[in-house]
């Protein structure tokens, strides 16, 4: 299986353009989506050149990598792009490189200077670079090497992005480009790579969540991913909105969720609670009845022995005979001294009547 593969990269690098042979990397079998729109940062000093951006690839797919305003290693050399070839059963990446002139960049349209074949930017004269205004954005009254020339797509576009292959462009390399292949090449400065390795930790850069709109498209310098120098996608602003708009309502929508549950939890917690103390009130509640019939139960005894003795009264001095049958064993009982009281006062009025009335 591997050394079928090791063919297919063999066949796939003969298959590729004489200019790009000695830029080949990595490829694969998706092709790059189209190029972002963005407007160009304020260059930020003098001999700084416009380097476009682009998709590379990373575990997760496509990502943006800023365009930036990079300090080439020497004076007097010009930045050839990059840029994504079909060799036949895949896609592979040329990589750039700074070189005395421009070479051969897939016929890819990518704007500011680098409208698919040479430069158009500017140019190298004493050992000073020209800005060309119509496609660069620079400050003349900090820089001064400037001119103006009519450039034809002067603006970065949504535009193809690979070149051969279905949908790509068809642009071959010309005599002197496959000249400049072969002439002395540097590669990217450690600012452009650590500019590369920046743009691929940057979730926000991915293909498949900025869908060709990202936050970041160009930047002031290299690395420099925030700030006042960041350039956003044409129309990234809207999308951004719409997305964070639906964020919101997502999670407006998760905390009244959230909230609704909140509030039936406490109110079943409150139910149970107050269940639970009616409960608690109703038994202590219920305690001193019983209390109370334990107590009226003990005490309905004497009650009964207290008014006995009433009845009994009553019954002896009622007058009816009736009364009288039904109380004579009581009657008899409590009469028995009453005939004996009568005796005592007798002999009180027995001395009375011979002394005064006869």
């Amino acid at each position: 299986m591997q050394k079928i593969r090791l063919l297919s990269l063999a066949l796939l690098i003969l298959a590729m353009p004489a200019a790009s042979l000695a830029q080949f990397g990595v490829s694969i079998t998706i092709a790059p989506p189209e190029l972002v729109a963005y407007s160009q940062p304020l260059c930020p000093q003098a001999g700084y050149l416009w380097t476009p951006g682009y998709w590379a690839y990373g575990d997760e797919g496509y990502f943006w990598v800023p365009g930036t305003w990079v300090e080439p290693p020497i004076v007097g050399v010009l930045w050839t792009p990059g840029y994504w070839g079909w060799g036949g059963n895949a896609y592979a990446w040329n990589e750039g490189y700074w070189g005395p002139t421009v070479g051969f960049y897939g016929g890819i349209n990518y704007g500011y200077g680098y409208g698919g074949s040479g430069y158009q930017g500017g140019y190298w004269k004493n050992n000073e670079f020209s800005y060309n205004r119509s496609v660069n954005n620079v400050d003349v009254t900090n820089i001064h090497n400037t001119y103006e020339k009519t450039v034809i797509n002067g603006q970065a576009r949504n535009s193809i992005g690979f070149n051969g292959g279905r949908g790509g462009t068809t642009a071959r390399p010309t005599a002197a480009q496959e000249t400049a292949a072969h002439e002395r090449h540097t590669p990217a400065t450690s600012a452009q790579t650590g500019h590369q390795q920046a743009a691929s930790k940057n979730h926000e850069l991915l293909a498949s969540v900025n869908h060709g709109k990202p936050p970041i498209a160009a930047t002031s310098k290299p690395g420099e991913l925030a700030g006042k120098g960041v350039v956003a996608a044409n129309g990234a602003a809207a999308e951004n909105k719409a997305a964070e708009g639906k964020a919101t309502a997502t999670r407006s929508n998760q905390n009244k969720a959230a909230e609704g549950k909140a509030t039936a939890t406490r109110s079943d917690q409150n139910k149970s609670a107050q269940k639970k103390e009616a409960a608690t009130h109703s038994n202590e509640n219920k305690a001193p009845i019983r209390s109370n019939e334990t107590k009226t139960a003990h005490t309905q005894p004497a009650v009964h022995e207290q008014t006995a003795p009433r009845a009994q009264a009553r019954a002896a001095s009622a007058p009816h005979p009736e009364a009288a049958t039904h109380a004579e064993p009581v009657h008899r009982s409590q009469a028995a001294p009453r005939p004996q009281s009568h005796p005592t006062n007798a002999p009180h009025e027995e001395k009375k009547a011979p002394g005064g009335k006869e």
